[in-house]
């Protein structure tokens, strides 16, 4: 640790280990944009958030960019994290028909619910598409599968069942992606965002169906 780092704590000369100022941040951020979605990720709010000064913030993240790309990713990994968890309580063994479709199920009802009950890290999580990876790996570590890896994994499991024909297969998931995710920005904050919770569940129920007919 330099002698820059060890004074990034205010008012306080204790040491801080060596990233957690930088992981600090990013936590704050998460909680910025979880309240206010990505407007309200700013560098020098998350600085105070951590109790440290601007100029330390600074020295981890170039400017406010560089702290939302990492808020970005570190959203998309929690709607992953959500994802998995709902795929993982669906029982059945790998290849089972009915057990893939309901982990295809799972992975879409998880989906909308964390754009249901977490509308800032969703819209943050998609704030910056170009500047932050997709993919499982970040800065050389391996991390749960993220949400288009989650989606083609089923996929997969949906062709070896014999539900999904291989010459369909390629390509699928962009669709099926762009329709989940049309209907959480449509009932999240675009016009049928105060559709009846009824409404909301015929919806999600004929999106399912819809996407269910383009398997076969």
């Amino acid at each position: 640790m330099t002698s820059d780092e060890s004074r990034e704590t205010t008012g306080t000369r204790q040491r801080r280990p060596r990233g957690a100022v930088r992981d600090g941040l990013i936590a704050a951020g998460v909680e910025l944009a979880r309240a206010g979605g990505p407007d309200a990720v700013v560098l020098r709010e998350a600085a105070r958030m951590v109790g440290v000064v601007p100029n330390a913030a600074y020295r981890h993240f170039a400017d406010r960019g560089e702290l939302l790309a990492a808020v970005c990713a570190a959203a998309m990994r929690e709607l992953a994290a959500r994802m998995a968890a709902g795929t993982a309580r669906v029982r059945g063994k790998y290849g089972d028909a009915a057990a893939a479709r309901r982990r295809l199920h799972a992975i879409g009802r998880a989906y909308l619910e964390f754009a249901r009950e977490q509308p800032g890290l969703f819209e943050t999580a998609f704030a910056l598409p170009h500047q932050h990876a997709y993919a499982a790996q970040d800065g050389g570590a391996t991390h749960s599968p993220m949400p288009l890896d989650q989606l083609r994994a089923v996929l997969d499991e949906l062709t070896d069942a014999g539900v999904l024909s291989k010459q369909r297969r390629p390509g699928l998931e962009y669709p099926i992606w762009s329709t989940v995710h049309g209907l959480a920005v449509l009932t999240g904050q675009g016009p049928l965002r105060e559709v009846a919770a009824g409404s909301r569940v015929h919806l999600e129920k004929v999106t399912r169906t819809f996407i269910e007919a383009g398997l076969s």
